[in-house]
């Protein structure tokens, strides 16, 4: 059973932080909070949590898994950044997108698109996951937390509608799980492709239209 731990969502205790990051170090999968929805998370070169977290989302492994990283400049350390792709993603960044854009050599096959060498890299504005991350140095995997339970019901992914719900679907299956009483928005992440030589806006979530007004 996982082991719950409180955190504020402004002022996160750092002695929590650090208790988290410690387990993440020793390859944990948590489920934990964002700027947009609950995500399932681990430390992004821990290859067995990132394998966990791929056989808990029931995701082969032709497809990339997103991850987090505290700032616009970390992401040049994972990803080829045009000009023209930082200039957008300084207007966006921190916020609730997600850019596609080719990985350098420090993105980890199992999470990188294996045929594009393409990967998903968001900065958050959230102070819990921007603290897990500087504590830790590393980014975190982040992939939405669906309520398992109930998507066979609605023959889709269902988003919960409490974090309760989250916890009672997910307490057997991760290590860590966060509480920062509240909400998730139930709203995924606008994704902003990156790749090609003009940005498109390839899923419509939260913040779209400021997005696509810069495209």
């Amino acid at each position: 059973m996982a082991q719950t731990y409180s955190l504020h969502p402004m002022n996160p205790q750092q002695r929590t932080i650090d208790q988290i990051r410690d387990a993440l170090r020793g390859g944990a999968v948590m489920l934990y909070p964002t700027d947009t929805v609950y995500a399932i998370g681990c430390d992004l070169n821990s290859k067995s949590a990132v394998e966990r977290v791929r056989k808990i989302k029931q995701m082969s492994n032709d497809k990339p898994l997103t991850f987090m990283c505290p700032s616009l400049s970390d992401i040049a350390q994972y990803a080829k950044v045009s000009d023209s792709a930082y200039r957008l993603m300084r207007k966006l960044i921190p916020g609730t997108y997600t850019f596609v854009l080719p990985t350098t050599k420090l993105v980890p096959k199992l999470v990188m698109h294996p045929q594009r060498k393409t990967t998903g890299i968001r900065v958050p504005d959230h102070r819990i996951s921007i603290a897990l991350m500087e504590a830790l140095g590393n980014p975190i995997i982040s992939t939405s937390a669906y309520a398992l339970a109930l998507e066979e019901e609605f023959e889709s992914p269902h988003v919960a509608e409490s974090r309760f719900e989250l916890f009672d679907c997910y307490e057997n299956l991760v290590d860590v799980m966060i509480d920062s009483d509240l909400e998730p928005s139930g709203q995924m992440s606008t994704i902003v492709d990156l790749t090609a030589d003009s940005p498109e806006v390839i899923r419509r979530g939260l913040g779209w239209a400021e997005a696509e007004a810069l495209c």
